[in-house]
């Protein structure tokens, strides 16, 4: 197998992982969430059954992550060619470097959301503690929000990069 058919094959894995998570978490925030509010009015219930579905969607999201980062690495490294001074020397090397660090902040901003007030609006809701629930929902709502739009961003860098070889 050549260069050329490794790194097809690998931006296969790359390309598909990134419709997963990304469709799936536009899947959760734009259809389970509000259906949610129609399926029940008990606060309780409800913020289980979307903390179940989002905590299993969490499992994929961790391997998908981790498949992202791998792949990426390895397309980005081939991209530059080895040559990392190309990042900031070229316009698609820049892209490239652009993409890579809105990916960590998406990440950092992904997990500490998710871990912290996932948990935290769990305990809430089981101790029926909701006015408090709902103050951290606007918040951690935000974040996600946040995060969705960093994941178009991502894309958007990603489909310029086809525009701009190093």
């Amino acid at each position: 197998m050549d260069t050329l058919e490794l790194v097809m094959i690998v931006l296969y894995i790359h390309e598909f992982s990134a419709i997963f998570f990304i469709g799936g978490s536009f899947f959760i925030w734009l259809i389970v969430w509000p259906a949610s509010y129609k399926y029940t009015t008990d606060e309780t219930l409800r913020t289980r059954v979307v903390g179940l579905i989002g905590r299993l969607f969490g499992y994929y999201t961790h391997a998908l992550i981790i498949i992202l980062l791998a792949t990426g690495a390895y397309l980005g490294y081939e991209y530059i060619g080895g040559n990392f001074s190309l990042l900031t020397t070229t316009a698609g090397g820049e892209i490239l470097l652009a993409k890579v660090i809105v990916v960590i902040v998406m990440i950092v901003l992904m997990y500490v959301n998710n871990i912290y007030h996932g948990k935290l609006i769990m305990r809430l809701s089981e101790e029926r503690k909701y006015d408090q629930m709902k103050k951290i929902r606007k918040i951690t709502h935000i974040a996600s929000f946040v995060t969705l739009g960093l994941m178009v961003v991502i894309m958007v860098l990603a489909i310029s990069l086809q525009f701009y070889m190093p």
